[in-house]
């Protein structure tokens, strides 16, 4: 008796308006695929693969690298799995790693569930529900945690798109093409790091690569970086524009919840493991926030902390 396999990215959750399809993935609530008139927006993967440098994932409870996996939070040290074993750090957190629960499913709009196991290194009771929704303005995205324990909760979150640059595929060459390509990122900031990516002070971009206020063409990569000190518009949001050399445009970005950016470049990454594209992340922490406290957003028990954030194609 023979029968389908389920993808091992799980079921596959297809939302349309417009212009705009986007795929979510049951694993991780990711975002496989979001094209715009047929194109890419961000560079897509396959529903059996492996996410590429963790291509379209939500990094949550915190995002990026706690040193060590070590922490310490309200007199209590907790310790995590080390993902990141060249450089001895937990990373990105553990939502993706999980099959989430579809919620609600209509033609435009998703939300998936995920409540945290107790874990040693993250013994905290949060459900995260996250909604995906087309719409005229492309796509906009709703994370929203819970904590359900008597205890406040450290919380930090991101999303990790890869900008698809406008060329396809994986290789050696994306370097290249990536210079071709500029981004607008309202940060005055720029997070210095050692050569474990762990944060080590901050300094102003002024004079510098990192300067990103005006476009910025990527010929000075590699960039594997957090900004902060965002410029938030009026309504409180905060924008990133990548432009492409296709006479496109990709913004990225969310509201006052957003504290940093990081921006990578993948240089140096695989060539099987090189989007064709620029990761453009926002986020409510940096790296290490756990230790750190740096924008650190802590729940109290029976509270909800949510962060809305957006993706969409605009002219160049």
């Amino acid at each position: 008796m023979s029968h389908t396999l389920t993808p091992r990215t799980g079921h596959q959750y297809t939302i349309m308006h417009g212009d705009y399809v986007a795929v979510i993935t049951e694993l991780g609530a990711a975002m496989r695929k979001l094209t715009y008139k047929g194109s890419n927006v961000i560079v897509p993967f396959g529903e059996n693969q492996v996410a590429p440098a963790s291509s379209g994932q939500q990094l949550i409870p915190y995002p990026n690298r706690i040193e060590d996996g070590v922490y310490t939070f309200e007199g209590a040290t907790y310790e995590l799995p080390i993902d990141e074993h060249d450089r001895n750090n937990a990373i990105h957190g553990y939502g993706y790693r999980a099959y989430w629960t579809l919620e609600s499913l209509t033609e435009s709009s998703v939300t998936l569930s995920w409540r945290s196991p107790n874990m040693a290194g993250y013994p905290f009771d949060l459900t995260v529900a996250t909604t995906y929704t087309l719409g005229d303005d492309g796509l906009s995205i709703t994370i929203a945690a819970t904590n359900h324990g008597d205890v406040n909760a450290p919380w930090a979150l991101a999303i990790h798109p890869w900008l698809d640059n406008g060329f396809d595929g994986y290789g050696d060459e994306i370097d290249g093409q990536n210079a071709q390509c500029s981004l607008t990122l309202p940060a005055d900031t720029h997070v210095t790091v050692d050569d474990r990516l762990l944060p080590t002070g901050t300094e102003p971009v002024d004079g510098t690569k990192y300067d990103f206020r005006e476009p910025r063409l990527f010929t000075e990569q590699p960039y594997d970086d957090a900004w902060t000190d965002l410029r938030h518009a009026e309504d409180g949001t905060v924008t990133a524009v990548f432009r492409r050399p296709d006479g496109m445009a990709v913004e990225v970005g969310g509201d006052e919840t957003i504290t940093s950016f990081q921006v990578c470049t993948a240089t140096g990454f695989a060539p099987d493991n090189h989007p064709s594209g620029v990761a453009v992340e926002p986020q409510t922490a940096y790296a290490n926030a756990f230790n750190t406290g740096a924008d650190l957003i802590v729940i109290a028990p029976g509270e909800t902390s949510s962060t809305d954030l957006f993706i969409r194609m605009v002219e160049a």
